[in-house]
């Protein structure tokens, strides 16, 4: 399996409700390593996984659209609490859509599956993966 991974980050604010998140449950903010690993069993004609400055574009897009939000205030997440694995899957999610709709080139239709991790700080991160 052949991989590539671009990297940017988001600086968000938000709260949680529930007694698990103790001090999380008033608002905060959190800035988040964001690495984005597509994958795929063969390289393409190019002898690529994914065309990188394509990737890196579109992971910029993506992040750009949480960057510098309160998420408590994002109608997409009214009532969720947005954890780091939450908002790892939002991103690839994302992703896969722009993956569905061409924005990664042709070239990246021979995709399998893609991964976004989320680094919240040093010693601690979350990891969302899906097929394609």
């Amino acid at each position: 399996m052949f991989s590539v991974t671009v990297r940017d980050h988001i600086m968000i604010a938000h709260s949680f409700r529930g007694e698990v998140f103790g001090p999380a449950q008033r608002l905060h903010g959190a800035t988040f390593l964001v690495d984005a690993t597509f994958r795929r069993e063969s390289l393409d004609d190019d002898n690529i996984v994914v065309d990188i400055g394509l990737a890196t574009q579109e992971l910029g897009a993506v992040a750009s659209e949480l960057n510098f939000r309160n998420l408590d205030d994002e109608p997409d997440f009214a009532g969720v609490n947005t954890s780091t694995e939450f908002l790892a899957k939002v991103i690839a999610d994302r992703l896969a859509d722009r993956i569905g709709a061409g924005a990664f080139g042709e070239g990246a239709r021979g995709l399998t599956s893609l991964s976004v991790t989320l680094h919240e700080s040093h010693v601690a991160w979350a990891s969302y993966e899906r097929a394609l």
